[in-house]
């Protein structure tokens, strides 16, 4: 009996171990879902060569002063927002880049790539607006990534979308069997990056969030030396919040 438990138990553990280094090795392919959003470059508006890739987007209202960057979120066809934006801030300029991997631009996603053509992307916006003023906008995933570019830039105003506190943080809630803190290599900490900026920011917070719970966000308030203006959704989802009532006019009001 005891040889037969104790076999079982190695059994497990050797499953255990066995499951954590297929997620460990595979991880990229459960964080990022850029097959849902390919595109092709003809259709596409700009683009910026980044060596190892080239990025491609779209833009709305060419021809302003003042513009606007969004960073979308996963599996997120960014071009699908350009009406929206338009219509939302008439006064500015939109640009949505896929990021590489995503959409029309070349590439394999990863976090430094993300965080590195992020700044790439809010430069070339800058030299096409010289004079100009610069808000983000950045969605789940994108609210990391523009948290790093509010942090490294000069960003007017920002805006976060379902944010959250750390990619670590959202899995383990998910995975709470797995060692996520040992095992995830992309970890997207928001907290840090967004101390640094110190200008106005606003959250729109999902309050039926069942992808990345609003608790996330609340953490992410939490940690900031000043408090965010937040618009709470309570009956939104993770993906359906840009169609509750309300949501454009908080980012049109706020961005004006």
């Amino acid at each position: 009996m005891a040889k037969t438990a104790l076999a079982l138990l190695g059994i497990a553990a050797l499953a255990y171990a066995a499951v954590c280094a297929l997620l460990y090795l595979q991880q990229r392919s459960l964080v990022y879902y850029p097959q849902f959003t390919r595109s092709d470059a003809a259709g596409t508006d700009f683009a910026i060569d980044r060596g190892d890739a080239v990025l491609r987007g779209w833009i709305a209202n060419p021809g302003h002063a003042d513009a606007v960057l969004y960073f979308g979120g996963n599996a997120e066809r960014v071009e699908d927002n350009r009406e929206d934006l338009a219509r939302w801030l008439p006064a500015r300029t939109g640009y949505l880049p896929a990021y590489r991997g995503y959409g029309a631009s070349d590439g394999t996603p990863g976090e430094t790539a993300l965080l590195g053509d992020a700044l790439a992307l809010f430069d070339l916006v800058r030299a096409r607006h010289p004079d100009g003023r610069i808000a983000v906008i950045g969605r789940s995933l994108g609210s990391a990534v523009a948290a790093h570019v509010a942090a490294h830039r000069e960003v007017e105003r920002l805006v976060l979308v379902t944010p959250f506190d750390s990619m670590v943080e959202v899995a383990r809630g998910h995975y709470p069997w797995l060692p996520v803190r040992w095992l995830l290599r992309e970890r997207y900490e928001a907290i840090p990056p967004l101390r640094r900026h110190d200008g106005p920011l606003l959250v729109l917070r999902a309050g039926a969030d069942t992808v990345v719970p609003p608790r996330h966000a609340d953490r992410l308030v939490a940690a900031l030396p000043r408090r965010p203006e937040v618009r709470d959704f309570p009956n939104a989802g993770h993906n359906d919040i840009h169609l509750q009532p309300g949501y454009g006019e908080a980012i049109s009001d706020f961005l004006r």
